[in-house]
C-alpha cells in the first residue's frame, strides 16, 4: 500500500514538473520572439564603437599631452589663451558628452525596436502602434541619418592624428637609415603651434631618441588606431540602424493600411447586415 501511494505521488509530481517546465518553455519562446534582434545587434555594435572611440581617444589625448610636455618641451599657457592643451581638454569634454548621449540614444532605439515587434502588437493592438509608431520611426530615421553623417566626420577627423603619428612612428623605425641625414619634426607643420613659435625635434637630438625608445609614442599611436576603428564601428552601427528603422517604418505603414482596410471592411459588412435585417423585417411585415 505504501509503495502504491509513493508511486502515485511521484507520478503526480512528475506530471506537475512537466506542466511547469512546458509553461516556462512556452513563455521563454514568446519572450524571445519579441526581442528585436536587428536592433540588439546594432545597439551592441554602437556601444562597442562608442566605448572604443571614447576610451581609447581619451587615453590617446592624454598620451599626446605627455609627449608634448616631455619631449617637445611645451608648457601650458597661463591665462585664457586657446592653446593646444586647452583644445585637448575641450576634446575630452566632447568625448564625455558623446559617451553619455549615445548611451541614451542606444536605449531609445532599442525601445523603439521593441515597440515595433509582433509581441507588442499582440498586446496593444495595431492602432496604438501605427499612430504613434509612424511618427517615432520617421523621427528616428532623420536623427540617425544626421548622426551617421556626424560619425563620418568624426572618423575623418580621427584619421588626422593617426596619419601624423604614423609618420613619426615610421621615422622612429627608420632612425638607423638617418645617421648621416638630419630630419626634424616641426609642430608648425601640423598646426599644433602658431607660426611664431618654433618647436622642432630633430632625429639627431637626445629627446627624439628617448621618444622613440619610450612606450608613449607606440601606445598613443595604437590607441588612436583603435579609436579610429571605434568611430568606423559607430558608422556601421548607424547604417545598420537606418536599415532597421526603414524596415520598421514599412511595417507600421503597412499596419496602418491594413487597419484602415479592416475598418472599411467591417463598416461595409455592418451596412450589409443592416440592409439585410431591414429587408427581412419588411418581408415579414408584408407577409403578416
Amino acid at each position: 500500500m505504501f509503495v502504491f501511494r509513493f508511486h502515485f505521488l511521484s507520478c503526480h509530481f512528475t506530471l506537475f514538473l512537466f506542466v511547469l517546465f512546458e509553461g516556462c518553455f512556452e513563455c521563454c519562446i514568446k519572450c524571445l520572439g519579441g526581442i528585436p534582434y536587428a536592433s540588439l545587434i546594432a545597439t551592441i555594435l554602437l556601444y562597442a564603437g562608442v566605448a572604443l572611440f571614447c576610451g581609447c581617444g581619451h587615453e590617446a589625448l592624454s598620451g599626446t599631452v605627455n609627449i608634448l610636455q616631455s619631449y617637445f618641451e611645451m608648457a601650458r599657457t597661463a591665462g585664457d589663451t586657446l592653446d593646444v592643451f586647452t583644445m585637448i581638454d575641450i576634446f575630452k569634454y566632447v568625448i564625455y558628452g558623446i559617451a553619455a548621449a549615445f548611451f541614451v540614444y542606444g536605449i531609445l532605439l532599442m525601445v523603439e525596436g521593441f515597440f515595433t515587434t509582433g509581441a507588442i502588437k499582440d498586446l496593444y493592438g495595431d492602432f496604438k502602434i501605427t499612430t504613434c509608431g509612424r511618427c517615432v520611426s520617421a523621427w528616428f530615421i532623420m536623427l540617425t541619418y544626421l548622426f551617421m553623417l556626424a560619425w563620418l566626420g568624426v572618423t575623418a577627423f580621427t584619421s588626422l592624428p593617426v596619419y601624423m603619428y604614423f609618420n613619426i612612428w615610421t621615422v622612429c623605425r627608420n632612425t638607423t637609415l638617418l645617421n648621416e641625414a638630419s630630419f626634424c619634426l616641426d609642430l608648425r607643420q601640423f598646426g599644433i603651434v602658431t607660426l611664431g613659435e618654433e618647436k622642432k625635434l630633430c632625429t639627431s637630438s637626445d629627446s627624439f631618441l628617448r621618444m622613440c625608445e619610450s612606450t608613449d609614442l607606440n601606445m598613443t599611436f595604437h590607441l588612436f588606431i583603435v579609436a579610429l576603428a571605434g568611430a568606423g564601428a559607430a558608422v556601421i552601427a548607424m547604417v545598420h540602424y537606418l536599415m532597421v528603422l526603414s524596415a520598421n517604418w514599412a511595417y507600421v505603414k503597412d499596419a496602418c493600411r491594413m487597419q484602415k482596410y479592416e475598418d472599411i471592411k467591417s463598416k461595409e459588412e455592418q451596412e450589409l447586415h443592416d440592409i439585410h435585417s431591414t429587408r427581412s423585417k419588411e418581408r415579414l411585415n408584408a407577409y403578416t
